[in-house]
């Protein structure tokens, strides 16, 4: 029998901070062994979101959210309310990223409420039983281990189909902390999702088994190496190459091996002058050049920028790795307040 948690008082707050994920490809999208995708994905220190959550008198969704996302806060407690009982929250986005942009965001925020509810509710339950609840991580695990662990992570892709299990983890390794990662951001776009993205999935063509075998050799003997073993160079050559082989695979549904023309013309300047291990997280827009120094990315970045003048919605800024999950935490506050309005 699990252990039954203490219900938290009305006047405790709960912040979620959950971290934001590059998804930086799958293994094998046709699932030529029985198992479909297989991800590889980087959790990263800045993007993520933070929400703040208590108990309340009447349910209220507040702060930096659009309306299509206060609608998927809602029916994420519609489903906590069925699985665990009645229980009304008042909810504060403090901030999100953009959605849509290959962050990870609609998992971070599902995460984020599944466990802020269950911890307001004393109900014990693991990411993986809120993820399956709240419909994430039909196809990747990473936002999902992401969230619980942080690093680079690998996944099995899913057992059974679409809709049977969250992916398991394979591998996780802690992302070095003097490698940084460009991110390049086309805020004019966004990336597939819904049922374009469902359509745009239906319209491919088979993965060659080929490619699929090239992609796993790629990462178990190369990229998941280099990270072990600090190994710059052998790690950004197996992404990118990993990343140009999925790119191409996707291109007739994305417009090109990069969602974003102006984000890929970005990125090919930085590679033209450096190593790097470049590509695009997820459908884009935002790409990404992985490199081995934070004095690397200082020069990277003037690169970029000046890749990218007189085109201001492409947005440059460097992050680092993130190797621990999402910060869970609840405070009394001083002045117990009552969410009736």
């Amino acid at each position: 029998m699990p252990l039954q948690l203490r219900r938290l008082q009305p006047g405790t707050a709960v912040t979620i901070d959950a971290p934001a994920r590059l998804h930086l490809g799958f293994l094998d999208p046709n699932a030529s062994l029985g198992r479909a995708f297989g991800s590889l994905g980087l959790v990263i220190d800045t993007q993520g979101t933070r929400l703040e959550a208590r108990l309340a008198e009447r349910e209220r969704i507040d702060g930096t959210v659009s309306d299509a996302e206060h609608e998927r806060i809602a029916l994420c407690l519609a489903r906590l309310q069925a699985a665990y009982g009645p229980a009304t929250l008042a909810i504060d986005v403090v901030h999100a990223p953009r959605p849509h942009t290959g962050l990870g965001s609609g998992t971070q925020l599902a995460l984020a409420v599944g466990t802020a509810f269950a911890r307001l509710v004393g109900q014990p339950a693991t990411s993986a039983e809120l993820a399956s609840l709240l419909g994430r991580g039909a196809r990747s695990g990473i936002g999902i281990l992401g969230f619980d662990s942080g690093g680079l992570l690998l996944d099995g892709g899913p057992a059974g189909g679409l809709h049977q299990s969250v992916p398991p983890l394979l591998a996780r390794q802690p992302f070095p902390e003097q490698w940084r990662v460009l991110l390049v951001s086309d805020n004019a776009r966004e990336g597939l999702h819904g049922a374009q993205e469902r359509r745009a999935l239906g319209s491919l063509t088979p993965f060659p088994q080929r490619l699929a075998a090239h992609l796993c050799h790629l990462v178990l003997m190369q990229i998941l190496p280099g990270v072990a073993e600090h190994n710059f160079a052998p790690f950004a050559h197996g992404l990118t190459e990993m990343q140009q082989t999925i790119g191409e695979y996707f291109a007739s549904a994305q417009g090109g091996v990069f969602a974003s023309p102006d984000v890929e013309h970005v990125l090919r300047a930085v590679a033209a002058e450096r190593t790097a291990g470049i590509g695009q997280t997820s459908w884009g827009p935002t790409g990404f050049a992985i490199v081995a120094s934070a004095r690397e990315a200082d020069s990277v970045l003037v690169t970029a920028r000046e890749a990218a003048r007189g085109m201001p919605h492409i947005e440059c800024s460097v992050v680092a790795g993130r190797n621990s999950g999402a910060a869970i935490r609840s405070a009394e506050t001083r002045a117990p307040r009552i969410d009736a309005a």
